[in-house]
Formats: C-alpha cells, sequence, structure tokens
C-alpha cells in the first residue's frame, strides 16, 4: 500500500471511529438527560441525538480531515516521545483541571492529562469539519463538548492525581468526606455549589429594609423604606425573572440594584414571584400578564396615587414586562413612562447556545406532556443552565466535593444560584413555542396575549437596553436586537462579562467597564450590535450611574418621601422579602 493510499485509510478510519464515538456520546446524552436535565426542561437533545434512532452518517470536511488526521499524527507522536521522556508539560499546564503540582510531578497522570487535551482538541476540529448547516454543526459540537468535559481523567478518583495525594495527604479522611458530601447532595437534589449552610433568606441575602403590600397567587409586591428625605415622583418597579428568585437584585447591601435604586431617591417596589406548586399547574402566559406584571403596575399607581411609573425587566421579567406594555398600548393605556430591559429578549433570532435544542419536535413534545397543565421542575431547568458551562458548573464541583472531600466557600451568588424556581407547564410551553421557536412577538399581530395582538411599535416609550458582552444566555446580539422593534427613544449599553455578574457590577467595587455610542445620527441604531460597537465609547467601571442619570431624566420632580408603606387600600401584609420568596422548589 502506498503512502497516499494509508493516509486514506487512516483518514476513513479516523473518520469512522469520531463518527461512531460521537454515535455514543448522543446515545449516552440521550439517556442521561433525566439526570442531567436535558431531557426535562423544553431545552431537550433534539431528535437526531435521541438514542436508538437510525443516524445518516456523518460528512466531513475532506481537506480538513486530511489536515487534522496528519497534525493528529504528529502531534500524539511527540507527545508518546515526550511522555517517555518525562519532558514538557505545556498541554497540561494551559489548563486548570490538571494545572496543580500533583499531575505534573506524576508521569502517568501528566501524560493521560496530556493525552485527553490532544484527543478533546482534536475532536473539537473533528465537529467543526462536520458538513451541515450552521445548527447541527452547533449540535455536534454541543455532544462533543459534554462528553468530552464528562470523561476527563480529573473526574475520576483512580486517574485524578491531586485527589489520590489528598487522600494520602489526609490518611483517606477526603475520601470519607466526599462520600458523606456525596449522600448529602443526593438528598438535597443537586449538586452543592456553595456552603449553602451560611445562607438563609432575609437574614444575610435579600436584606433590604421594606415591606409586603400587595399579594395574590402569582406574586407578592415588595415596597422598600426610602433613603433618603425625597423621593421622585415616578415610582419605580421592579419585575426580575419568574425562573429564578428575586434577590439577585439584592443579595448584600455592597452589590443589590435594589438598595442602589432607593438610594438614588426612588419609590422602590418589586415583584416576588410566587414558587409555584400543583396549584399553579394549570397557569398559563396571559396569566402572568394580567394578574402579574399588569397587575403589579395597577397596584403601584393606586398605592403612590402616580399616573405613570418607571419599570424595569430583568432576563425573563423583560420579556414578560415588554408583553405586559404591548398588552397596555392596545388597550390604549400608557401608565409605564420608561422601561429598562436588563439582558433581556424581545427577538429571539439570536439565542445562541440554547437554539440547538429547540425544533418542532421537541416544542410539541412539551406542549403535549404539560402545555394542558403541570410544572417544569426548578432543579430540570437549573441542571440545563449548568450543562452550558459543563466544566464550571457540574464537574468541578463533583470533582471537588466528592473526590477531594472539599466545602465549596460560601458564595451569596451561587446560592442564589442554587435557589431554584418551578414553572407551571402551559406557561413554559406557550414560551416555549412563541419566543425561542417561532419568535412571534415581534412579528406585528402575530401572537395574541390577554385578548390582545401583541405589536412591540406600539410601546412608544423611553427605553434603556442593556447587554452583557460575554453573556451565554441572552447573547450580546439578542439583547440589542431590541433596539429593531421598539419606536421611542432608546439608549443602548453594553457591559463586560457574563449574564448575571455583568448586571450585578456595583460602582463601589470599581470593577469592570461599559461602552455607549451617543454618535448614532438622531438616535438611529444600525441593524447589528458589531455596527454599532464600531462607534461605541468604553468607560471604565459599573454602567449602574449611566443608568441612574438616565432614569432620573425620567423619574420627574423630587418630593416628600413617604413615611409609611402601602396605603389604606394596600395594607402591610408582612416585612420583606416575604414568605413568597423563601419557598423551596
Amino acid at each position: 500500500m502506498n503512502f497516499d493510499a494509508k493516509q486514506a485509510q487512516a483518514a476513513r478510519q479516523m473518520q469512522e471511529t469520531f463518527a461512531a464515538g460521537l454515535q455514543q456520546a448522543m446515545g449516552a446524552l440521550a439517556n442521561a438527560g433525566a439526570s442531567a436535565g436535558l431531557n426535562n426542561t423544553g431545552f431537550t437533545l433534539p431528535d437526531a441525538f435521541q438514542a436508538g434512532q437510525a443516524q445518516p452518517p456523518l460528512q466531513f470536511d475532506p481537506a480538513k480531515l486530511q489536515e487534522l488526521q496528519q497534525r493528529y499524527i504528529a502531534d500524539a507522536s511527540a507527545l508518546w516521545n515526550q511522555g517517555l521522556q518525562d519532558g514538557a508539560d505545556t498541554l497540561v499546564s494551559s489548563d486548570r483541571r490538571f494545572s496543580g503540582d500533583a499531575w505534573k510531578a506524576n508521569p502517568v497522570s501528566k501524560f493521560s492529562a496530556s493525552a485527553y487535551l490532544l484527543n478533546a482538541r482534536t475532536l473539537m476540529e473533528m465537529a467543526e469539519a462536520v458538513q451541515a448547516d450552521a445548527k447541527t454543526r452547533a449540535r455536534v459540537r454541543f455532544a462533543v463538548e459534554q462528553w468530552m468535559a464528562a470523561t476527563a481523567p480529573s473526574n475520576f478518583l483512580a486517574l485524578n492525581a491531586e485527589a489520590q495525594q489528598k487522600a494520602i495527604d489526609s490518611r483517606g479522611e477526603s475520601i470519607a468526606q466526599g462520600i458523606t458530601n456525596l449522600l448529602h447532595d443526593m438528598k438535597q437534589g443537586h449538586v452543592s455549589m456553595t456552603d449553602e449552610s451560611v445562607f438563609e433568606v432575609g437574614k444575610n441575602v435579600a436584606t433590604t429594609e421594606g415591606a409586603v403590600v400587595f399579594e395574590n397567587e402569582f406574586f407578592q409586591l415588595l415596597e422598600y423604606k426610602p433613603l433618603t428625605a425625597k423621593v421622585y415622583e415616578k415610582p419605580f418597579l421592579l419585575i426580575p425573572p419568574c425562573i429564578n428568585k428575586f434577590y439577585i437584585l439584592d443579595l448584600q447591601p455592597e452589590n443589590s440594584l435594589i438598595r442602589y435604586a432607593v438610594s438614588e431617591g426612588h419609590r422602590t417596589f418589586v415583584v416576588s414571584w410566587r414558587n409555584p406548586d400543583e396549584s399553579m399547574a394549570g397557569k398559563t402566559w396571559d396569566d402572568y400578564i394580567e394578574h402579574a406584571a399588569i397587575k403589579a403596575i395597577d397596584v403601584v399607581q393606586e398605592i403612590t396615587g402616580a399616573k405613570t411609573l418607571n419599570a424595569l425587566g430583568f432576563c425573563v421579567g423583560g420579556t414578560i414586562l415588554g408583553t405586559a406594555l404591548s398588552v397596555l398600548a392596545a388597550r390604549g393605556k400608557k401608565p409605564v413612562a420608561s422601561a429598562t430591559l436588563l439582558t433581556s429578549f424581545l427577538d429571539f433570532t439570536d439565542t445562541g447556545i440554547l437554539d440547538i435544542f429547540i425544533d418542532e419536535t421537541s416544542v410539541k413534545y412539551r406542549e403535549a406532556e404539560m402545555g394542558q397543565g403541570g410544572l417544569l421542575k426548578g432543579q430540570d431547568l437549573a441542571s440545563t443552565f449548568s450543562f452550558l458551562r459543563p466544566n464550571d458548573l457540574v464537574w468541578n464541583y463533583v470533582v471537588g466535593n466528592y473526590l477531594k472531600g472539599e466545602t465549596p466557600p460560601p458564595f451569596d451568588l451561587l446560592y442564589w444560584n442554587s435557589d431554584s424556581t418551578n414553572l407551571p407547564g402551559p406557561f413554559y410551553a406557550w414560551y416555549l413555542r412563541n419566543t425561542y421557536f417561532e419568535n412571534n412577538l415581534i412579528k406585528p399581530g402575530k401572537a395574541v396575549v390577554c385578548g390582545q395582538k401583541v405589536d412591540l411599535r406600539k410601546v412608544d416609550i423611553p427605553v434603556y437596553l442593556y447587554g452583557s458582552r460575554e453573556d451565554h444566555i441572552v447573547p450580546i446580539g439578542g439583547a440589542y436586537a431590541s433596539t429593531q422593534h421598539l419606536p421611542g427613544k432608546k439608549r443602548f449599553v453594553m457591559g463586560a462579562s457574563g449574564h448575571i455578574a455583568g448586571v450585578i457590577n456595583p460602582p463601589a467595587k470599581k470593577k469592570r467597564s461599559y461602552w455607549t455610542n451617543d454618535k448614532l445620527p438622531q438616535g438611529k441604531f444600525p441593524a447589528t450590535q458589531a455596527e454599532w460597537l464600531k462607534g461605541a465609547t468604553e468607560h471604565p467601571g459599573s454602567w449602574w450611574t449611566d443608568w441612574s442619570a438616565w432614569l432620573k431624566g425620567h423619574a420627574g420632580k423630587q418630593i416628600a418621601a413617604p413615611k409609611t408603606y402601602g396605603n389604606r387600600q394596600h395594607k402591610v401584609i408582612e416585612a420583606a422579602p416575604g414568605r413568597y420568596v423563601k419557598a423551596k422548589a
């Protein structure tokens, strides 16, 4: 056999091995979906990935495949020679999973980690070489990422040099503690990301002083005690995402967006969503718009006597707020003077990695399963989002908690992240089809909510739009897309970091930076965020100060701060943060 024929045979073998391995990985992911949370959320592995189904053979770009095959053989040969000589450790040093001294001190461990990293890199490059449409290629890439993250040698005690060294140094105590940690997490139903025993809602998180002044079966309305002698005449209402608890906006006094708004002189109200139980299993998207978002606006007006108020929606809360404003506009009402949308979708064209889980079959399945009633369990949805970053949010804690017997350090944000919430099935099924799948909110008249045709062109109010540059939940392009559908005067700001860290960035920390673009002709926004960014200016520090200045321009004059919470019609029910936020999923 000549050299070219040998190369061709090697290339075919490499392709067949990858295709078979990928098929096995996809089947394993589909079968393991229930435990990982991937198959219980609507963000499911698509039909093409389900185990037991016939798969068309994967096709690869021949030129790329040959290049990869040649490079892999060269790199594998070099790694073998280095391994035999206990040579360079460049590969393991570049990955924090294997950067510890124990990995470098043990030639076998170092070689196994280096071989794994070489294989992982090659498999990811082969995923990119798959000849298919962009969505299919993204699905293949995701499956390979999950597979490689799960099979890292660091995840197994028999291969993890650091865990072995710790077991020796502790005389086995780390293994005993790891088993204790595993049993504890099995009992609580999720992997511990932080020491949850340190935190208590209302005691050392969600501590801004206030009171519950209204409640129904969907939410409690919190009013916060003023921190200034005068407040702006237009009250301020925050609508957080209903897939999480509101206190991400009120973790600690020094990083609380709620406290910041109060300290800036705004009479502040917050929606605290009820954690749905079986009694809410039939609630719909319409219910959340009519009886939560719109009701909260009405109650704030009733308490304050204000003709208009300013409102903020965060993540799904922004989608809910935008929908509610469209419904109100269709009714000829305009109770909101300005809106702030933080990392929110109205246009679901660019949903990033989540797009790979959405297709007609998966949406229909969720509609059949829970469209008429049922609950989407909070932990299932939380698990899905964790597996979008498996090394950081899953396997990192598996290794630390169970193999090394460590207790993760206290971290308020990760405590909040583990405090999951359920969702009513009909609400979720409508949301999947009309937003992620069909993108109906931006199609005038296509979506009908509360008996009204949604038309964002009627939401003609000033809007402040914020997106985070590294957001993997609401990509920056998705956050920016709202500028193309809202007709009022707009300001778009991009912050550094991700979905949560970018938003929760108080000025006192003097961290990160944000970008603005004041050079737009007559306030017109270009079609894409990339075009907007070309004329943007970077500013050090927090975007909160920019937003505060903007909000004050829409808040009206200052008046004496109220001495009491609520009014005669809406009296104090209990102290903030209320009991709804304390209910566990």
